[in-house]
């Protein structure tokens, strides 16, 4: 029973620990951090998004992008991490465009579901976790993000933003999951 238990560990963790290695992740700068959280610096980058309507429907909308359903058929490697905010009113999911697309060489989504989105960069305050990506983890760790940001007064300028960078198969033990807000800059070196 032991060997077989740790056989699944081996597997799982050797697969999420390569399919980590190989995608490409949104760069930014780290500016400052401290115990709790860090601030970042993100450039300007592309996403596909689309509407939260029930999680395995936006999901499977936008791998199919990335799978070939785009104008080209083109495949496209995933990046991490996705990411679920609110935009506009409403909840949305989006997957990072790989940085060798800029807006004149992105391709056109075929589903009228998803969106190609441009994403100015900023400054955002980041706290990392792991465990399930479940809404109540989620809630738990963006409100202690909040919570120390209020203390070091650092003013919030959007809503909650929630980042996942693991397959559903990943031990939660070896998850990386974010809770983020974008905050205000002059504000970057306050910690």
């Amino acid at each position: 029973m032991r060997s077989i238990i740790f056989l699944i560990f081996y597997i799982t963790t050797h697969f999420a620990c390569s399919s980590l290695l190989a995608a490409e992740e949104v760069k930014f700068d780290k500016i400052s951090s401290n115990e709790i959280y860090e601030i970042r610096k993100y450039s300007d980058r592309l996403a596909i998004e689309t509407a939260i309507s029930n999680q395995g429907s936006s999901f499977r909308k936008l791998f199919n992008y990335i799978s070939g359903n785009n104008e080209n058929n083109e495949e496209i490697k995933m990046t991490t991490s996705a990411s679920k905010r609110e935009k506009k009113g409403n909840r949305t999911m989006q997957f990072y465009l790989p940085a060798r697309f800029k807006k004149d060489n992105t391709l056109s989504p075929t589903n009228s579901h998803v969106q190609i989105s441009y994403i100015e960069g900023a400054y955002y305050a980041v706290i990392t976790y792991s465990g399930r990506a479940s809404n109540k983890n989620f809630i738990k760790h963006k409100s202690i993000l909040e919570n120390e940001l209020k203390k070091d007064d650092i003013s919030i300028l959007s809503p909650p933003i929630k980042a996942t960078y693991n397959g559903p198969f990943t031990l939660p033990l070896f998850r990386r999951n974010e809770a983020m807000f974008e905050v205000n800059s002059k504000n970057k070196g306050e910690i």
